[in-house]
């Protein structure tokens, strides 16, 4: 293989990396071959290109490099001690590529790959593991990876590219994002048991214009739908604990602190009355939502279906 120093710009100490990985990245698996077999014919052969492109692309690949990576005998080749280091790096890499691809494959195998699902904090204790119990039927080997956030947070994750789909409300209107309505959820006026209210089973919500209430933090989705029904009731309400969690509040009411505006529990909690809201009607939408234009493993367009398919039966009753 004559040694020839190729015309192409030479890579520097200062050149850019994506540079580096642009030059060198796809001869690497020539590399690899050439340097086990220590013969280019062999080599080509196995990679099913010609010789003369192999011995072409090894020659250009040592004069970006600036360093020798073979010693040469006619067709017979040996690795100089700058080639060894170079291979061992290369073989590493080039079982990363592997594994990757291995892993992609993997996550898109129709009948056990993966989906990425995002819920709601309030749909983990029953609704959640409801759907995945119930899709799982058909769907046995199919595996979740699952994040429990609020609805902004996993909006963020959906645009990052960290979540396939996921659960959220209110319902999502933005023009790269897919959303589906599935169900709504009544919210209720939660009072601790000795509240002058206590004793009541339905109330308008401005009864409570003066009450102070405990709420989640700004940013989920159930405190944006408390603070509209409020305003929509007339009222700002008045606010003594932001928390993250629905059961932290139903705990700090009936420990007195305030009321809330809570769905219903997954199990009653004592200490607590929940009122029906008559006006105005409080409500929370509950929806999937995914990026649009972004293709579907199977197992993500499988479970997409699914949970369309419960439009209206999403909640346990």
């Amino acid at each position: 293989m004559a040694h020839e120093r190729s015309s192409g710009p030479r890579l520097s100490p200062s050149s850019y990396e994506e540079d580096n990985r642009a030059v060198l990245a796809p001869r690497l698996a020539y590399f690899e071959a050439v340097a086990r077999h220590e013969h280019v014919t062999r080599a080509a052969h196995e990679l099913g290109v010609p010789q003369s492109t192999l011995s072409r692309a090894m020659v250009r690949l040592e004069a970006d490099l600036g360093v020798a990576l073979f010693a040469r005998k006619g067709r017979t080749v040996s690795l100089t001690p700058a080639g060894r280091t170079f291979l061992a790096s290369a073989e590493r890499a080039l079982a990363e590529v592997e594994k990757a691809a291995d892993s992609v494959r993997a996550d898109a195998d129709p009948t056990a790959g993966r989906v990425s699902f995002g819920f709601l904090h309030t749909m983990g204790s029953e609704t959640v593991p409801a759907l995945i119990r119930a899709f799982r039927v058909d769907h046995p080997r199919v595996r979740f990876q699952l994040v429990q956030n609020y609805g902004e947070a996993m909006i963020e994750r959906l645009r990052a590219g960290g979540l396939d789909l996921c659960l959220t409300s209110p319902v999502p209107d933005a023009p790269d994002l897919v959303a589906r309505r599935l169900d709504e959820q009544r919210l209720r006026l939660v009072v601790p048991d000795d509240h002058r209210l206590a004793s009541r089973r339905r109330i308008r919500l401005a009864e409570a214009a003066e009450e102070t209430f405990v709420t989640l933090e700004p940013g989920y989705g159930l405190r944006r739908i408390t603070d509209d029904l409020c305003a929509e009731a007339g009222f700002t309400p008045r606010v003594a604990f932001e928390g993250e969690e629905a059961e932290t509040l139903r705990g700090l009411v009936a420990a007195g602190l305030g009321v809330a505006l809570l769905p219903p529990p997954a199990v009653a909690r004592p200490g607590v009355v929940e009122l029906t809201v008559t006006a105005p009607r409080a409500v929370r939408e509950i929806g999937v939502a995914w990026l649009d234009g972004h293709p579907d493993t199977p197992p993500v367009a499988a479970f997409k279906r699914f949970l369309l398919s419960r439009r209206g039966n999403l909640l346990p009753d």
